[in-house]
């Protein structure tokens, strides 16, 4: 309903500019499209991989997944993982607790935790405002923070 509202408000606007304002209302128009054709592939791309995931990953999975030991294995799946994952963080957490209680290590919970502020989703969006050096700099450094995170969560945990 929310997202009807939404589009039926941003309707509401352009409406009101191509009455008033009919030149600018144009220019906003084309701003909108030139941006919305840069990144309808690569959205859709997008899209199509976290359905997936969703529909054959369950949460099941990656306890079986993570529970298997530690290692490069275990930082490399707590990395994707935390990438792939959507919906609110506080649905992770009875998760991740079930996790912590099988022996997953504290570390990489948080590099999951962490890496869940690289969305996707939102990469196209990036892409199209900054360009690809930026973007594949930005998200390399936040992976590199999140592995950084785990290994000071890990040295302060004492595991």
């Amino acid at each position: 309903m929310r997202s009807l509202l939404f589009l039926i408000c941003v309707l509401c606007i352009y409406g009101a500019l191509f009455i008033f304002m009919p030149d600018r209302a144009f220019v906003a128009l084309k701003g909108s499209a030139y941006i919305l054709t840069r990144i309808a592939v690569a959205l859709s791309i997008v899209f199509v991989l976290i359905f997936a995931l969703n529909l054959f990953i369950k949460p099941g999975h990656l306890s079986r997944l993570f529970s298997t030991g530690f290692g490069i294995k275990g930082v490399a799946l707590s990395v994707f993982a935390g990438i792939v994952s959507i919906g609110p963080i506080y649905a992770w957490y009875p998760l991740l607790k079930d996790l912590k209680s099988k022996g997953v290590r504290d570390s990489l919970l948080a590099v999951f935790l962490n890496c869940r502020s690289v969305k996707p989703v939102l990469l196209p969006v990036m892409i199209s405002y900054f360009g690809w050096h930026y973007v594949l700099i930005f998200t390399v450094a936040m992976v590199l923070g999140s592995l950084l995170c785990g290994l000071i969560v890990e040295m302060l945990s004492g595991q």
